[in-house]
């Protein structure tokens, strides 16, 4: 049996389990799975992946907005459930990673439907218009809570706000677990999953899953 680790939001007997019954992926995505474990670079977690596929499955959205692209894993992972026509429009601030989000998009043959736009999330929100089926909130976790209007305003009736990595490492539901320099984000993620669950237009859980998900649909 696996001891108890403190810092897992859940046994990590079972996320062991959990991700022993996942099937392994393979071409790019198992590349950039392969790249990002070798090179620390977070992307979303096989049982969060798993989660968007699902999630992705039922809504077979036509427009998704995402902020926090890294090397383009989840929005490749999104586009193979697009419905007819569909697109996603990414956000990433930090430059090299947007080059290797392209590069990576590119080669997965998804150009014509995933658009990477280098630009600091909370500046470019404000200035997009019309409605989107999904999005997914992956960026950093201090600037959720200043997005959620945006997020809100651009949301479909019926569409789904996805934010990852809500508790952070336990951080956000145990005062013993936070680490004084992630005390303003600790903050922040409080406030943000606050805000949701009192905001009338959403309808929101909050699932121990992965570093934690909330899954918002707009009623």
């Amino acid at each position: 049996m696996v001891e108890y680790d403190k810092d897992a939001i859940v046994y990590p007997y079972i996320t062991e389990f959990i991700r022993g019954e996942i099937p392994k992926r393979s071409g790019i995505l198992k590349e950039l799975e392969d790249y990002a474990r070798e090179n620390s670079v977070p992307i979303v977690q096989p049982e969060t992946a798993k989660l968007l596929e699902t999630l992705m499955c039922l809504k077979r959205p036509v427009r998704i907005l995402e902020i926090g692209c890294a090397i383009g894993y989840s929005a490749i992972l999104m586009a193979q459930y697009l419905g007819e026509g569909g697109s996603i429009t990414t956000l990433e601030w930090d430059a090299d990673m947007t080059a290797m989000a392209r590069e990576n998009i590119k080669r997965a043959g998804l150009s014509d439907k995933i658009t990477v736009i280098n630009n600091d999330a909370k500046e470019v929100i404000p200035t997009l218009s019309g409605e989107y089926d999904v999005i997914f909130l992956d960026g950093p976790k201090a600037h959720y809570i200043h997005m959620l209007n945006d997020c809100i305003r651009l949301l479909k009736k019926g569409g789904i706000l996805i934010a990852d990595n809500i508790l952070y490492k336990g951080m956000t539901a145990d005062e013993e677990h936070v680490i004084r320099r992630k005390i303003t984000i600790v903050k922040r993620l409080r406030h943000f999953i606050s805000a949701q669950m009192q905001r009338d237009e959403l309808e929101t859980v909050i699932l121990p899953l992965g570093d934690g998900v909330t899954v918002a649909v707009r009623k």
